[in-house]
């Protein structure tokens, strides 16, 4: 097999890598390595929400359900060119920069780290602005000029080793609603990075000491055997009235039993745990129990929900996206479909009872969990509107369901896919499939369509594809290496979906680069990681028969094998079920050497990070390699505003009205590999007046 770069697996550093080689191994860094060894009855129902006022943004995806749909007008597709920078908040975070300060002088200089990661969506509601950093500091800022109101420290321990880097996506709201007196009616969750679910008086940061223990909980409890810095908290908690929801963040492949990927819910006014759900049958009274053996079901770990929930308080329900159960690339000791890993579960939100369930990969190998928060839209069928959830996932399938039932409003269909070649291994004969939408990576990847800057880049991809198995994105994993196209960390992730309710589009964005894994013997893993091929990173997968490696499928240099876009923007109308346009998205330095040059140099670069839409037709989005703000025609996809950021993009923005004016808000920090190093919050608006 071709020689790749190395990498160390443990700290997700690439070694010597080009930036977009390095971008695509700190994507290898989603999956873990091996490793070492009020009163408490009030929240039997969820509760309604609270209305989500038309100038405000109150929750991660702006409304519980998840949509990134704001009904502000004031910026328009004629006006957007003259956005300019109203206000500029710097954390004090920026790894580059150890003796910035925050805005008041306090700043945080103990706490920078290279491996921080600023994917924050900040909230608006209330006449302020929240948001966290990547070491899960809260911070509440004037939404008018950006200035600092208040500071809360959640003292997370910043010794460990996390296998997802520093990461916390965002914070959730609360309130108590109108006619309360006192502290802590208005409350911010945070969930940390080392498991704990902390309350805050959302007009002071005070810790609400009703709540839990002196304002937090431990959520490292009751999970199994916890390895440090394996067991995280990185998107925020979902609210459904009075009930906060908390998934978790699992470091994969060390072993079949890691941490479990329970589901809980809390009160929000005392921290009471009202119920908890384990994906994984324990007991014959689950009901995934059928679909497990008794023995994978005792000792087979994760199935987590690392992304974000969406809520529906209305109808009590919570949607949860789960990944795949440990390990991800061998399940020879966990025989069955495994739901409820892959799928998407609606639980009543006040019981943690299962409504119903789609999966969307049968007994997974291939790391396919579900990575998007779902989307609570509405559908027209014989001329009503049905309430819909759509559920996005990294093969590029995006699946349109009742949102009561589960049931598929578009067509989906189960179709034969290939055997395994591993003993003892049992893949799943069939997998679901979207008909409508067809898939959205849906572009063949053979020795003869390897992409190279260079003859001498081809001839390293052509050679290195002609090596790998491929019977299409179900492919099990091999002995010789198995193709994974759609790869590892593509097509939607966690930056999630936009709608567009005058169309009934979904935009999103996609990354397309392709990956290889290879399983190991157990007897021969051990040399195969001393030997470590260049750029190839190792898992023990202990308690199975085999060890893993994987790598994406780059050129030496930097160039992945795959043709371009290597990343899109893509709209999908849900009413038909076609792809409405897609652009290449983000810009390739030295474009004009690339053979697909044709006079753009927007030839796609991975995105991290996702897309909101306004009621003034458009999208806005960051994510891109390249360190620029984009906003895009809904209807067309043509790009109508460009800028370039001081750092990296890599978060979803969000936009909000005050004193008459809209701005949008996007968090600048970039990711290791991934966009320049940054501390930024910046708010673009109109000139004044």
């Amino acid at each position: 097999m071709p020689t790749l770069r190395p990498t160390d697996c443990r700290s997700r550093r690439p070694l010597g890598a080009t930036s977009f080689l390095a971008t695509a191994l700190a994507l290898g860094g989603l999956v873990g390595c091996d490793a070492d060894g009020a009163d408490p009855g009030e929240a039997t129902r969820a509760g309604p929400s609270v209305p989500v006022e038309p100038g405000e943004w109150p929750a991660y995806g702006r409304d519980p359900g998840g949509t990134r749909f704001s009904p502000l007008d004031g910026i328009r597709r004629d006006n957007v060119a003259e956005l300019e920078v109203a206000w500029t908040y710097r954390t004090g975070e920026a790894p580059d920069d150890p003796d910035h300060d925050a805005a008041d002088g306090g700043g945080c200089a103990e706490c920078h780290s290279s491996d921080a990661r600023f994917e924050v969506t900040p909230l608006m509601v209330g006449g302020t602005l929240y948001l966290s950093t990547p070491v899960n500091r809260v911070v509440a800022l004037d939404p008018a000029s950006g200035e600092q109101r208040w500071v809360y420290d959640s003292q997370a321990n910043l010794d460990l080793d996390y296998s997802e880097g520093f990461i916390s996506r965002g914070v959730s709201y609360w309130t108590a609603g109108p006619g309360g007196a006192g502290p802590c009616l208005e409350r911010i969750f945070l969930g940390t990075i080392d498991a704990r679910l902390v309350a805050l008086d959302a007009s002071s940061g005070s810790p609400c000491a009703d709540f839990g223990e002196a304002g937090q909980l431990p959520l490292d409890r009751d999970v199994g055997r916890v390895d440090p810095g394996d067991y995280m908290i990185t998107s925020p908690p979902a609210v459904a009235g009075d009930v906060v929801v908390v998934g978790s963040a699992i470091g994969d492949n060390r072993r079949a039993a890691v941490e479990r990927g329970i589901v809980r819910g809390f009160h929000a006014r005392t921290g009471e745990q009202l119920w908890a759900w384990d994906p994984i049958p324990r007991s014959p009274e689950h009901p995934a129990w059928s679909e497990w053996t008794p023995e994978a079901a005792e000792v087979t770990g994760a199935a987590n929900a690392w992304a974000p929930l969406a809520a529906d308080p209305e109808r009590d329900l919570v949607f949860v996206p789960t990944g795949s159960a440990a390990p991800d690339f061998y399940g020879g000791q966990r025989t069955g479909s495994n739901l409820f890993a892959n799928s998407v579960v609606a639980l009543r939100a006040s019981t943690g009872e299962v409504v119903w369930h789609f999966q969307v990969v049968h007994h997974d190998l291939w790391d396919y969990d579900v990575p998007a928060q779902p989307s609570l839209i509405t559908v027209p069928r014989e001329g009503q509107d049905v309430p819909a959830v759509v559920v996005g996932t990294k093969m590029g399938h995006l699946f349109v369901l009742h949102r009561e039932t589960g049931e598929p409003l578009l067509p989906v269909e189960e179709r034969p896919v290939p055997p395994s070649t591993i003993p003892g291994e049992e893949a799943w004969p069939t997998q679901p499939f979207p008909v409508a939408p067809p898939p959205l990576i849906d572009r063949p990847l053979t020795p003869d369509l390897a992409y190279g800057v260079s003859e001498e880049s081809r001839r390293f991809c052509r050679a290195l594809l002609g090596t790998l198995w491929h019977e299409g994105p179900f492919t099990p994993p091999s002995t010789q290496g198995t193709l994974i196209w759609p790869g590892i960390a593509g097509g939607m992730n966690w930056g999630g979906m936009a709608w567009y309710p005058a169309r009934n589009l979904v935009v999103t964005t996609l990354k397309h680069i392709p990956f290889f894994v290879r399983l190991h013997p157990r007897a021969e893993f051990a040399e195969a990681r001393r030997q470590g091929q260049e750029g190839v990173e190792f898992a023990g997968q202990q308690g199975t028969p085999f060890g893993m490696s994987r790598a994406p499928l780059i050129a030496p240099d930097g160039t992945p094998c795959s043709p371009p876009p290597w990343g899109t923007l893509i709209a999908v109308d849900v009413d038909a079920g076609v792809i409405a346009w897609e652009v290449p998205l983000g810009t390739v330095p030295d474009a004009e050497q690339h053979p697909a040059f044709d006079g753009d140099p927007d030839l796609g670069t991975l995105p991290f990070g996702g897309p909101m839409v306004t009621a003034g037709g458009l999208v806005f989005v960051a994510a891109t390699m390249d360190d620029h703000f984009r906003a895009f025609d809904v209807e067309t996809g043509n790009k109508l505003w460009d800028v370039v950021l001081p750092a990296g993009g890599q978060a979803t923005p969000m936009t909000y009205e005050t004193g008459g004016r809209q701005f949008v808000v996007i968090a600048a920090g970039g990711r290791e590999g991934i966009g320049s190093p940054g501390d930024y919050v910046i708010a673009y608006a109109l000139p004044e007046g």
